[in-house]
């Protein structure tokens, strides 16, 4: 679980969408956001939040990447073993 800032600022890597689930949860709990916060911010149904955060493959990327943005977290890629 993420619980201070320093790991907030951590590179994590994500190999697979159950692990982008995880990481959104964490990080919107970090932030004391509900599933209800970050649908009405990132323009979004409650469906698609628990899709996202239960690792559903099949969501739709540009809204992972707005949901994403809502919580201040981006999208780097780069070759592996890398970082």
């Amino acid at each position: 679980m993420i619980n201070n800032d320093s790991k907030q600022n951590q590179q994590v890597a994500i190999k697979s969408t159950r692990d982008l689930g995880n990481l959104v949860r964490e990080f919107r709990v970090a932030q004391k956001m509900t599933q209800a916060d970050i649908l009405g911010l990132a323009n979004t149904g409650n469906r698609f939040i628990v899709e996202l955060e239960n690792g559903k493959p099949t969501v739709q990327f540009q809204k992972v990447l707005d949901v994403l943005d809502t919580l201040g977290l981006e999208i780097v890629i780069q070759k592996k073993g890398s970082f």
